[in-house]
């Protein structure tokens, strides 16, 4: 066990450290944040990218940044790190994904979010052609199985993602060590106030939303199950003329497929919807809390969610919830969501129905979920986090 009563050195792999690193990045920055805040002792190597290395700032001499500007899932990472990681004598290294190197230097923790590309092996999920994708989905298998493997801890998000991680790669339960997420105030300090200024109707007419919304928040991957969410939004629509769908994220190869799907002529024009789905893009969280706070309801259709972060961020700024009954989200979410089957398009509808419909049912669902989001905190998290790395044998 390391040494309690003497100061260790702890490695960090924070080069998706903040928004360039989207949920993963939140993730990063809240744990790495948070623990030199809480840990006064222990000494600190903190390694970044070049697009973030100027955006971390600590100042204390026990952390240390490190440049490791090498790009994540690369050749080039499988040997750079190892070396930076030597170079800098450490007792302890914690890997917040599965990218560890397969000959990394010493001991090691890593955080397993979710087992996406095992569960969704699919091409539609990538840009890749099929055999670079094969490809690819193989090295991404043999580097998760290694590090599982030869970890000293496991860090989960979720029970769910535990159980995940114990049935594919058949690890004893007691190498797995579950830390909830936290949620974010999305507008933080001087940004609150400046989201007391904003107006709100000159926000969402800025973004062409001038009726009441449905809203999801977050990327258009496959697994996300947007296309499901249009084809019964179309359905939807045909009842509810006066309200729209707002579908957040930045735009990327898998927006504009929806974005493409929404204009044709057969499955969007000529049923209203290039004018009622509306995509906003990149949204500030200043304008986002806007959003989450006048939305109608929040909808997470996500076939696979190691812990379904979005949900419990819209819960926190009042905003009702209708999610998905798949993997994590019932452990994650309680009873503070109404859930529908994402298979089928008739459940889904049913629910709109009743929260659309009801506005008793929506106060009833915003007052659970912000009682239910005090139980998930980031202090509380890096807290767990860091009694892992003081218990590592």
């Amino acid at each position: 066990m390391l040494n309690k009563k003497n100061k260790i050195k702890i490695g960090i792999d924070a080069r998706m450290y903040g928004p360039i690193g989207k949920g993963l990045g939140r993730y990063i920055q809240e744990v790495v944040d948070n623990v030199l805040k809480i840990d006064r002792k222990n000494e600190y190597v903190i390694f970044l990218s070049k697009d973030n290395f100027d955006e971390f700032d600590f100042d204390s001499k026990r952390v240390k940044k490190v440049l490791a500007d090498v790009r994540w899932y690369s050749l080039k990472e499988q040997i750079i790190m190892p070396y930076l990681i030597w170079k800098n004598k450490l007792d302890l290294m914690h890997f917040p994904h599965f990218n560890v190197p397969l000959f990394p230097s010493g001991r090691f923790v890593v955080t397993i979010h979710d087992l996406i590309l095992t569960k969704f092996p699919t091409t539609r999920a990538s840009t890749l052609g099929p055999l670079f994708y094969k490809i690819k989905n193989l090295f991404y298998k043999i580097v998760i199985y290694s590090a599982v493997k030869r970890a000293k801890k496991v860090i989960a998000v979720s029970n769910f993602t535990k159980n995940d991680i114990v049935e594919k790669f058949k690890i004893k339960e007691e190498k797995i060590v579950v830390t909830y997420e936290g949620v974010s105030n999305l507008a933080k300090g001087r940004d609150s106030l400046f989201v007391s200024k904003l107006d709100d109707r000159e926000t969402l007419l800025g973004y062409n939303i001038n009726k009441k919304f449905l809203l999801y928040v977050g990327n258009a991957y496959p697994h996300k199950n947007l296309d499901f969410l249009i084809d019964v939004f179309r359905d939807a629509h045909k009842k509810y003329p006066e309200i729209d769908l707002v579908l957040v994220g930045k735009e990327d190869y898998f927006y504009k497929r929806l974005k493409d799907k929404v204009g044709n002529d057969k499955l969007g024009k000529n049923n209203g919807l290039d004018k009622s789905v509306i995509f906003p893009g990149y949204v500030p969280d200043e304008k986002l809390e806007i959003m989450y706070q006048k939305a109608l309801v929040y909808i997470f259709p996500s076939l696979y969610e190691g812990f379904g972060l979005p949900s419990l961020e819209a819960m926190a700024k009042g905003c009702p919830v209708l999610s998905s009954d798949q993997s994590s989200m019932p452990e994650i979410l309680g009873d503070a969501a109404i859930y529908f089957n994402p298979y089928r398009k008739e459940d889904l509808l049913e629910k709109l129905d009743q929260v659309i419909g009801n506005k008793k049912i929506r106060g009833e669902l915003k007052e659970k979920g912000e009682k239910l989001v005090k139980k998930y905190s980031w202090w509380e998290c890096a807290r767990e986090t860091l009694e892992i790395y003081q218990n590592i044998k």
